[in-house]
Order: C-alpha cells, then sequence, then structure tokens
C-alpha cells in the first residue's frame, strides 16, 4: 500500500505530496499530522518546500466519511498552517488541481502559489453547514481584500486558477502542459538565491499582512467546532455524501 502522503528530499528542496489520488487527496488527521511534521522536520539542508498532490487533485480538504466532532480535526489543520507560514524557508504549493476546504487553505497558507490553468481554489465550508478553517478567513482576506473574500467564503462558488490570479489571491496560472516546468524553474530559482533574505522578507511579510494569524485560527477553532454540533451541520454532511442539495433550517 503506497504512503498517504510521500516526502522526498533531492537537494535543497522537499517535496511533500498528498498521495490518495482515488480519493482526490482528500485528508485524513494522519495525513494532515504528516505533513505537518514534515514541514517541521525539514533538513537544515532544506532551502525550499514544495506542497503538492498526486494525480489529478491538490487536495479536496478533509474527508466527511468519517465522523467530525470535537477539537482535534481543528488542531491538527491550524498546526499544519502554522508550520507553512512559520516555516524559515520559502513554501511553494503546486497546486496541480482541484484545491477545496482544507486543501484551498494550505494551498492559500503558502508563499507562493503556482496552479495549472485547469485547477480551481473552492471555500466550499457552508455549502456544508460550516465556516471556512485553516487561516483561510485571514489569508484570503490578507491577498484579496474583505469583500471578494467575504464573497469566495459566503457563496461558496469554484475560482478558477485563472481568475485566483487575476484577483491576486495566487502568484500565477500556468497552462497545464507547462505546468512541472514552470514550477521546476520557481522551485530552483528559489533554491539558488539568497536564504538569509528569504527569511527576513518571509517574517517581515507574514508580520505585515498575518500577524494576527494566531488569533484567527484559535477563532475558527472555537466557532467550528460549536458548528459541528449544529443540525445544519448534519444535514450539511448528509446531503453531501447523498449528493443532494442540502435543505439548512439555520441551526
Amino acid at each position: 500500500m503506497n504512503a498517504p502522503v510521500l516526502v522526498d528530499d533531492v537537494g535543497a528542496v522537499r517535496t511533500i505530496t498528498w498521495n490518495d489520488p482515488d480519493r482526490l487527496n482528500g485528508l485524513t488527521g494522519d495525513m494532515v499530522a504528516t505533513a505537518t511534521d514534515a514541514v517541521e522536520r525539514a533538513p537544515g539542508t532544506t532551502r525550499v518546500i514544495v506542497l503538492t498532490g498526486a494525480g489529478r487533485a491538490f487536495s479536496t480538504g478533509a474527508r466527511l466519511d468519517g465522523p467530525i466532532s470535537g477539537t482535534e480535526p481543528m488542531d491538527l489543520a491550524n498546526a499544519l498552517t502554522r508550520a507553512i507560514v512559520s516555516a524559515p524557508v520559502p513554501v511553494v504549493a503546486a497546486v496541480n488541481g482541484p484545491a477545496a476546504g482544507l486543501g484551498c487553505s494550505v494551498a492559500l497558507a503558502a508563499d507562493i502559489t503556482i496552479a495549472r490553468e485547469s485547477a480551481y481554489f473552492l471555500l466550499p465550508f457552508t455549502n456544508i453547514g460550516l465556516m471556512p478553517d485553516g487561516g483561510a478567513t485571514a489569508v484570503v482576506a490578507a491577498s484579496i481584500g474583505r469583500a471578494r473574500a467575504s464573497a469566495m467564503a459566503l457563496l461558496g462558488e469554484r475560482l478558477s486558477a485563472s481568475g485566483a490570479a487575476e484577483s491576486g489571491l495566487i502568484h500565477r496560472a500556468v497552462p497545464d502542459d507547462d505546468f512541472a516546468a514552470e514550477v521546476e524553474q520557481l522551485v530552483d530559482r528559489l533554491a539558488q538565491g539568497a536564504g538569509a533574505a528569504y527569511r527576513a522578507t518571509k517574517t517581515a511579510i507574514t508580520a505585515a499582512t498575518l500577524g494576527h494569524l494566531d488569533d484567527t485560527l484559535d477563532r475558527e477553532r472555537d466557532l467550528q467546532v460549536q458548528l459541528f454540533d449544529t443540525a445544519d451541520f448534519a444535514e450539511g454532511t448528509s446531503a453531501f455524501m447523498g449528493k443532494r442539495r442540502p435543505v439548512f433550517e439555520g441551526r
């Protein structure tokens, strides 16, 4: 059986790959914890960390085929976001396909996000009676402003990779056939760059734009845990699994 998360070190680059393509890289707690550990324990020789997905999706977010309750799912998600943002080296999200839910949050927490044109970004949380988490309420608003962040989060509609690039949500969308070469070129450039300057720059930009991230993650955790116990979340997950439209009661 293949490992659900692959961690490869080649030269100064550590690549972390979600590796459950049959489930579109839906995330379990163990997968999130493994990725967090891989970011936090990157060798001292690492100069760039790359996050990507196997198959045709980056990640469609947390899996909904099991019970979700309590603080553990949120604590695991928050730990990964914190690890990405606080990593002492640039983190690149190479979005090879759909990035939804927590997968979207993780992709946007990276320092540089590059995507295939066929990919899309989606915060579908309200569609199942939840709210965005993984730091998305801070990261998205910091990137594209309150109005567009609110629309993306409240309406739960897909945003194409090209639209994400045009709005400033991600660095670049590239033609599918050019994606691998573009990612390689970008990562090589970062791996050969001035690591100390990158570290200082990342620290300064994070402080200026996401200085409130810890408070955001704590707020998302507390509010999301409350939503786990609502009738709307029960209906949302039932409808999702049954492939039907949910009928929310607003409670």
